[in-house]
């Protein structure tokens, strides 16, 4: 659409003529070249139109074929690699069983040869009696018995699995609607006199439940939906020291809680199953944030040695992924990072607490880049103030518990300033729930508060 502005310049062909002007792009045209224009506009649309057109042929072509999923083949390509790995170690295997056997049956036909032997001079001298039978008897069936027994090879399964167990991980904290607001009044959904200097959350959707690392108490625990009182689900014998953060981790070999022991500078498995010993993953580490990515991939906030490591399935000691050049400002360094948190593209975010900013750190970068935060300690929209407890969504949009601000700020992505969404004293903890409800940490009051999502 366009309208006439009477003579003036046109952006086109530069001459002062009778011209219209974009209500789209505000620029002004003659008469011949808004024509142009209106047809480059209609070219676009086209293309629009044709980008349109393939995309709905790939949506298509998924819902009708999900075989052809980028994550269909990542399946079959384990499948085929331990498929792969199997046949190898069973050659291998049967391989050393051959030499065995070539080996032991030699072994047994050189006896077998004298034993032959013995035979036959008693049957040349005929010289024998009942005690030598007997005695040539035994001799004959301890040979069958030593051919038939092969004592001294087995075949045994060993406990730990030479093939990674493949799991598939959704996230329950997916695409959180930017316009999306929240009710200003929390709810205590409990606390008080159960908890005590709460430091870190998470959601478990699967049990419908809320777990805290209820610090001041040496435990975690466990609140259900409907239920009036928490459960104590780890640490209720002295096993644990502060500790500082939890996530859950369940697949189809896995119902644990990981847990970081801050007090006894250690991180652990601990599986929910009755009877099942606590397994400590990593040691001398302060660990204050944690975090999975979709691989099962562990990565571990270190207050003390100022990083985060990234720890794969069986690895011992892990891989730095963000941080490890000691305390300091620069982009290469985190000064006591607390929360994190990894999106699917396996960048990671660290609320960097003691320099006041978001740190994101890509997939094997060396240095980080200031997404949150970073103009120094402050209460304006573009600064924080100790920021903890982190999440980021698909959208890369970031919600941090600006614990000193007393508020939860939500900092769109590649935005200069963020928004605080509700305000609550000491947050220190967050979480989602699948309604898109909030739950935060309130330290100083030692209570999980809930913020329903406002629909007016």
């Amino acid at each position: 659409m366009a309208t006439s502005t009477g003579k003036t310049h046109c952006v086109t062909c530069g001459k002062d003529r009778v011209a219209y002007k974009c209500e789209g792009c505000l620029q002004s045209f003659c008469l011949n070249h808004l024509n142009e224009h209106n047809i480059t506009l209609s070219i676009e649309l086209d293309e629009l139109e044709n980008q349109r057109n393939l995309f709905r042929q790939i949506l298509t072509e998924q819902k009708t074929n999900p075989e052809k999923h980028s994550l269909i083949d990542e399946v079959n390509q384990w499948e085929r690699d331990s498929i792969t790995k199997i046949q190898e170690r069973a050659e291998m295997s049967r391989q050393l069983v051959r030499q065995y056997i070539n080996k032991h049956t030699n072994t047994i036909e050189t006896e077998l040869c004298k034993f032959t032997e013995q035979l036959r001079n008693i049957r040349e001298e005929n010289d024998f009696n009942e005690i030598h039978l007997i005695r040539l008897k035994e001799n004959l069936d301890e040979l069958k018995e030593n051919f038939v027994k092969s004592s001294n090879i087995s075949i045994q399964q060993e406990s730990s699995s030479f093939i990674s167990p493949i799991r598939v991980i959704v996230f329950s904290n997916g695409k959180i609607n930017t316009n999306v607001k929240w009710k200003q009044n929390g709810i205590t959904v409990f606390g008080r006199n159960e908890l005590n200097r709460p430091w870190g959350m998470c959601i478990d959707d699967s049990n419908q439940s809320i777990i805290v690392a209820d610090t001041g108490n040496n435990r975690i625990v466990e609140w259900k939906i409907g239920e009036t009182s928490v459960k104590v689900i780890a640490g209720n014998n002295g096993q644990l020291n502060s500790p500082k953060s939890v996530i859950v981790h369940r697949d189809q070999n896995n119902d644990c809680l990981i847990i970081g022991d801050c007090g006894n500078r250690r991180v652990v498995r601990w599986p929910r199953r009755n009877g099942t010993a606590a397994e400590t993953i990593l040691s001398n580490v302060s660990c204050h944030g944690l975090a999975m990515d979709r691989h099962g991939d562990l990565y571990i906030a270190d207050w003390d040695k100022h990083e985060v490591r990234r720890l794969k399935i069986g690895d011992a000691n892990g891989t730095i992924v963000a941080g490890g050049n000691g305390s300091g400002t620069r982009l290469d360094q985190l000064k006591n990072p607390y929360g994190i948190a990894v999106d699917q593209n396996f960048s990671v975010y660290v609320s960097d607490y003691q320099n006041h900013r978001i740190m994101k750190w890509t997939k094997d970068a060396k240095v980080g880049i200031v997404v949150a935060g970073g103009q120094g300690q402050g209460y304006h929209l573009n600064q924080l103030s100790h920021p903890c407890g982190i999440i980021v969504d698909e959208l890369g949009t970031l919600y941090v518990a600006d614990y000193d601000n007393n508020r939860v700020v939500r900092w769109s992505k590649e935005a200069a300033q963020g928004d605080a969404i509700v305000r609550q004293p000491n947050a220190l903890g967050l979480s989602f729930d699948r309604q898109g409800n909030l739950y935060v940490l309130d330290y100083s009051n030692s209570t999980t508060q809930k913020f329903e999502t406002d629909r007016n």
